[in-house]
């Protein structure tokens, strides 16, 4: 079964006019819009307006787009939800998710949209992300709380904070966090998004800390920087010599399909549904480009 590719999430704060208006440019596989963190108090409502505007433009319908709302337990989280449901916005990523609560909350805020402003029920999708212990502690019930979800995401800056420490260039502090959020999102079938590397500048350690997480598991990255995105990319791209040996995979699976064999093995080791599975998302990913 062939996945989304989600390996790039490029976040545009939802004040930044300018960067509103041209974000479809850059090579991401998703926008993310945010209203949350990266938007002062008094700028909230006005960013509402510029993202919903931004939203209409007939090139972000070519993109996959999410908007980071404000919490419902703020002033602003249900106008946030009401507007970029209005607006069409593919995701909504719910900010600070804690508990099975937040996701059932978020889902019924959005379904209620839809009724409202005559969007297809269940079109708009959810992405949670898990920003504490707490939040850590529940990662399993909260990937199973929705079938909006389309994945789960470490937000480690406030994830630090409520552990007291802070983020180093190896990541230690993040590995429980990372594992749990990934063990969580794979058991309910869904994907797993690492946190941004927020020293822009460091292009050794953002390939290190990626390379890192897709050695993990991880299905793509949240990034606040356009030139991360090709670097990111290229660090998820399968490699020549694996999309060789998925090629070789899928032909004697075929093979072997044809002749009516229940057995397939290539080189002398045994080709299950798992190993033909992976070749074909293999192949998938190389659409996308193949390392270099």
């Amino acid at each position: 079964m062939s996945k989304k590719l989600r390996r790039s999430m490029l976040f545009v704060p939802g004040s930044n006019a300018a960067m509103l208006s041209n974000s479809f440019i850059y090579d991401a596989d998703a926008i993310m819009f945010d209203l949350e963190d990266s938007v002062s108090l008094r700028e909230k409502d006005t960013a509402r307006m510029l993202v919903y505007n931004a939203l209409q433009h007939p090139l972000y319908r070519d993109i996959e787009t999410i908007v980071r709302v404000n919490a419902l337990d703020s002033e602003f989280g249900r106008s946030d939800v009401k507007a970029m449901v209005k607006a069409g916005a593919n995701v909504i990523r719910l900010p600070k998710t804690d508990s099975l609560q937040d996701v059932v909350e978020m889902e019924a805020e959005i379904e209620q949209a839809e009724v409202d402003f005559g969007r297809e029920l269940g079109s708009t999708k959810m992405l949670a992300a898990i920003e504490s212990a707490m939040g850590v502690n529940n990662a399993v019930t909260i990937a199973h709380a929705s079938k909006r979800l389309i994945g789960i995401a470490l937000g480690a800056e406030d994830y630090v904070r409520d552990l007291r420490t802070q983020r180093s260039p190896e990541g230690t502090e993040l590995l429980f966090a990372r594992c749990s959020i990934l063990q969580a999102a794979r058991a309910a079938g869904i994907m797993a998004f690492d946190t941004v590397y927020s020293d822009a500048n460091n292009e050794e350690g953002f390939l290190k800390e990626a390379s890192h997480i897709q050695g993990l598991g991880f299905d793509g990255k949240s990034l606040i920087n356009p030139r991360q995105i090709e670097l990111l990319h290229n660090v998820f791209a399968p490699s020549e010599g694996e999309v060789e040996h998925a090629l070789a995979v899928i032909e004697v699976a075929e093979e072997a399909e044809r002749q009516g064999s229940g057995v397939v093995s290539l080189n002398g080791k045994m080709v299950d549904a798992p190993i033909i599975e992976r070749a074909r998302w293999t192949l998938e990913r190389a659409k996308s480009g193949i390392k270099r």
